[in-house]
């Protein structure tokens, strides 16, 4: 995994992500998520992402309604949607789709394409470069984020965290699709997790 330096650039708008969920998805792999923190910015090239279609989805935090946990996944297309795991990982999501849809797509895996090092002081268990944001909860730590950002604008220049189109990148390539990751009963068998075909940083 080779690492090129992203200069700031506009971010996606939020009408990028006013769409189903669905189509977003595919269209979301190969674009950059920035996060300037205090500590410096570090970018990711998207190479996998998982799709959640709301109140209708039974796997999603959505399904039983609005609760102060989920309320950022009503809001408008563009905002993150951070959430506590396991009791020990952050996750990270971007809104979809028209107020109130609650649709949102959980970053699942990405190529770090700036701040290397910073990434790897905060993924000191990393093997590889390719390891350093392979997998939702490895993301978040390279990026350094955590429930703070829950309910940002995405779509807004100033924002701390943006995501951009990456004209620079080479062809985003095949897309791939397959079920989602624990995800169990009704639904689980949606092919709803999307990545590039053949990226060595997508999550195993």
């Amino acid at each position: 995994v080779g690492v090129r330096r992203v200069t700031r650039r506009a971010p996606l708008p939020s009408a990028f992500f006013d769409r189903p969920v669905l189509e977003v998805a595919p269209d979301l792999l190969g674009a950059v998520v920035t996060h300037r923190s205090a500590a410096g910015p570090v970018s990711v090239r998207l190479t996998e992402v998982e799709a959640y279609d709301g109140e209708t989805d039974p796997g999603s935090h959505a399904f039983r309604g609005r609760t102060p946990r989920n309320a950022v996944m009503f809001g408008p297309p563009g905002r993150v949607y951070v959430y506590f795991t396991y009791g020990m990982h952050w996750c990270m999501n971007l809104v979809c789709g028209p107020v109130g849809t609650a649709s949102a797509l959980l970053l699942r895996a990405g190529e770090v394409v700036e701040g290397h090092g910073l990434a790897l002081a905060r993924r000191t268990t990393s093997r590889s470069p390719r390891d350093l944001a392979r997998g939702p909860a490895r993301l978040t730590v390279a990026l350094g984020v955590d429930g703070g950002l829950d309910g940002t604008d995405a779509t807004r220049p100033r924002s701390p965290l943006v995501v951009s189109a990456d004209p620079g990148a080479p062809s985003a390539g095949p897309v791939a699709t397959g079920p989602r990751v624990g995800v169990a009963g009704h639904g689980a068998g949606h092919p709803w997790r999307f990545w590039l075909e053949g990226e060595p940083t997508v999550s195993p």
